[in-house]
């Protein structure tokens, strides 16, 4: 009998040739087929099932996995080299990483396969058949979240024969939540009141210079919210007081006065760190592309919109930049907490964005990449941007990481990651 190493070595060959063979399909002429395409749609369909298997698939490699790296961590507390608070930690950081996604994503992943192994088998059944999407898979363990593994258990096989296959997104989505209510609906009534303790406002980048503003809040005060941002917009208009704003752009327009307090939306007072290459100041017809920093890049016309449209104050504060790689390079410092002028610099070399690979959490810490006890530099090229989950994370046994490039010379600051495995990955700060 193999050991499970070398079943696992195989199947990671076997992963590999299926990965080129579809490469293989991919890469086919796309000129069209005499017969019409009858076997094309049968090749789609069976290509969206596999979908599904390969979801299942990767998701019982993230529950081994996950398993192998406990019993590791229980080791390493009972020989006295991690605290028992810890265990559990950075698993879903180095999921996150081979998938190319950021660790939240990496553990919502790993926690939404564990669930359907181990409460929701009849639902893997039908991810595993490809029967089902990844994404309606995902919102049954979602909608069951609150519920005990006896419970969940109990929708699982109602779900088994609900016929989800056979309904479009919607419907199937309506079935499970319908399910989990009836199982339970005072668990289902007391979740609704919890979840309004959750209640935010986020901000995120959007294309071409916009950003969206979201507001999670109660039904009820959103519907109220929108209406009335729709009732003053219709009152402009039906009074001629719209002049050639749209009732959308009305709408946005109130939502930024009603909240700022300011007259107009235009009328901003906030600080906005814009990023400007010295031709672009020296040439004013320069269509060389500035950066908001946090967001990406601004086309040299936006930025002089912004400037003459808003009332907030202009200054300058001189950075200084690699002539081919466009990195910040200034800001040394001899202190031993990053902060200050050398703090911004970090901030805006990271793009406001953590450094671990793949992570898009915004920077809440900035701290040395060589340990500072084993004598890391205070310095712009010794420190990066790290959220609180990555700056907790690093210091786990098997982590390590490296400065490969001190972006004062003709490459970007790089920094490469080493896992507990012994997986490497590469994070370069951008111009």
């Amino acid at each position: 009998m193999r050991s499970n190493g070398a079943v696992g070595e195989a199947a990671s060959d076997e992963l590999t040739a299926l990965l080129a063979r579809l490469g293989e399909l991919a890469d086919l002429p796309t000129d069209p087929i005499a017969d019409g395409g009858v076997a094309l749609v049968d090749q789609i369909a069976t290509l969206e099932r596999l979908r599904g298997a390969v979801a299942a698939a990767q998701h019982t490699a993230m529950v081994t996995f996950a398993r192998s790296q406990v019993e590791l961590q229980a080791a390493q507390v009972a020989a006295g080299q991690l605290d028992p608070r810890a265990v559990g930690r950075g698993i879903g950081d180095q999921i996150g990483l081979a998938a190319h996604v950021s660790p939240h994503v990496g553990s919502r992943r790993l926690g939404v396969a564990r669930v359907l192994a181990e409460d929701l088998p009849a639902v893997r059944g039908l991810l595993v058949a490809g029967r089902i999407s990844e994404q309606l898979a995902e919102h049954v363990v979602a909608q069951t979240s609150h519920l005990e593994p006896e419970q969940r258990r109990l929708v699982d096989k109602q779900l088994a024969g609900a016929g989800l296959e056979d309904q479009g997104r919607r419907e199937a989505e309506e079935t499970v939540k319908k399910t989990a209510y009836e199982v339970d609906r005072a668990g289902y009534v007391n979740r609704g009141r919890t979840a309004r303790k959750d209640r935010r406002v986020t901000l995120r980048p959007a294309p071409d210079t916009m950003s969206v503003l979201s507001g999670l809040l109660p039904v009820e005060q959103g519907v109220a919210c929108i209406a009335a941002l729709r009732q003053h917009a219709d009152s402009l208009i039906a009074t001629g007081e719209a002049g050639d704003r749209t009732r959308d752009q009305i709408v946005a327009d109130t939502l930024v006065e009603r909240i700022t307090g300011q007259k107009t939306a235009t009328d901003v007072t906030v600080e906005l760190e814009i990023v400007l290459p010295i031709d672009a100041l020296l040439d004013p017809d320069s269509d060389t592309p500035g950066e908001l920093v946090g967001h990406g890049p601004l086309p040299g016309d936006i930025i002089a919109d912004i400037l003459a449209t808003t009332t907030a104050k202009t200054w300058w504060r001189r950075l200084f930049a690699h002539p081919k790689t466009g990195c910040i390079v200034g800001g040394e410092s001899k202190q031993r907490f990053f902060d200050g002028l050398l703090a911004k610099l970090i901030d805006i070399r990271d793009h406001g964005r953590c450094r671990e690979p793949y992570c898009d959490a915004p920077i809440r810490h900035r701290d040395h990449i060589r340990p500072r006890r084993a004598g890391g530099p205070t310095s712009l090229s010794g420190g990066r941007g790290n959220c609180v989950r990555h700056n907790n994370t690093k210091e786990m046994p098997g982590w390590h990481h490296r400065v490969i490039h001190d972006g004062l010379g003709d490459h970007p600051h790089t920094v490469e990651a080493t896992t507990p495995t012994g997986h490497t990955y590469t994070s370069r700060a951008g111009p």
